[in-house]
């Protein structure tokens, strides 16, 4: 076991773990290695950093040699609603009861019964909560002061969150109709134009996530991205698919790739979350071709 890792281990020397971590992540290694380095572990393989053809390779070089300010106002979980507002309009935004610049603004007796915490700066950063009388709220606390603590940049140097403000916002809690799993509609698009759709989901009982990939027309499609198909399951198509390709073509324009996340919740459309480098671009994707076409539909022509 690593140092790092025996502390992390014991909760009474936590906060040094994080600065030993810290230290490490922004004095001794840097983007390109750091890179380097989790590529080669997560997918298995040497990144290509000269002349990108698959997809994941070219999210790297994004990373490096990509900047826009705009990109890090939409990975902003709050600043993001003004671009929403701004290029398809509020409607499609979820109810936001409030947001707060610390912990210690949170007022859990003004919210109500079931919501949604969510720190706007990272990603993985959710706090669910169908029914707050049942939380540990003294170690949900927390963990939500050092969601403000960790600035998510350092992990896999996706440079758009690195100067979000940390704040957390409250909204919603909104689900599938009949109380199902709330399914997440993914709309990969590259360079503006939208090109297949994907939906994660769980099986009944096994609770094993699987994700299907369908084309604009709700064809289903072969590739697969991390987590393997499921044909047993159908996935109805959205009576509204039509319009939420157009939002999602919108939302993207201008930028190199987005993913663009929905939710379709009794007819109507909720925007989720602007993506801009899926799974920090070192999900495992098949086939390599499919890899491939993702990487041709990805042009990195003009990106200074």
């Amino acid at each position: 076991m690593s140092i790092l890792s025996a502390l992390k281990k014991n909760e009474q020397i936590v906060p040094l773990y994080d600065f030993l971590k810290e230290f490490y992540y922004k004095n001794l290694i840097s983007d390109e290695r750091l890179i380097r380095k989790r590529f080669k572990e997560r997918v298995g393989r040497e990144v290509d950093l000269e002349k990108p053809v698959y997809f994941n390779d070219k999210l790297q070089w994004l990373k490096i040699n990509w900047r826009d300010p705009l990109a890090t106002k939409c990975a902003d979980k709050y600043e993001v609603r003004d671009i929403i507002k701004e290029r398809i309009g509020d409607e499609y935004l979820n109810e936001l009861y409030a947001v707060y610049d610390s912990v210690d603004e949170i007022n859990i007796d003004k919210l109500p019964k079931s919501f949604v915490l969510k720190g706007t700066h990272g990603s993985g950063f959710n706090l669910i909560c169908k029914d707050k009388t049942q939380i540990n709220w003294n170690e949900e606390l927390i963990k939500m002061k050092r969601w403000f603590k960790n600035n998510y940049y350092w992990q896999n140097r996706e440079w758009v969150y690195k100067e979000i403000k940390p704040r957390i916002i409250s909204e919603k809690f909104i689900e599938q109709e009949g109380g199902a799993e709330l399914r997440d509609y993914r709309f990969f698009c590259f360079n503006g134009e939208p090109k297949f759709i994907s939906v994660d989901f769980s099986i009944t009982n096994k609770q094993k996530t699987r994700r299907n990939l369908y084309d604009l027309d709700w064809n289903f499609m072969e590739g697969e991205i991390s987590y393997p198909k499921e044909l047993s399951i159908k996935v109805d198509k959205p009576t509204k698919l039509d319009e939420m390709i157009n939002l999602s073509r919108k939302i993207s324009t201008g930028f190199p790739h987005t993913r663009v996340d929905f939710y379709f919740i009794n007819e109507k459309i909720i925007f989720g979350e602007i993506t801009f480098f899926h799974q920090s671009g070192m999900g495992k994707i098949k086939s390599i071709e499919f890899e491939k076409e993702m990487g041709n539909w990805l042009n990195l022509d003009g990106i200074n």
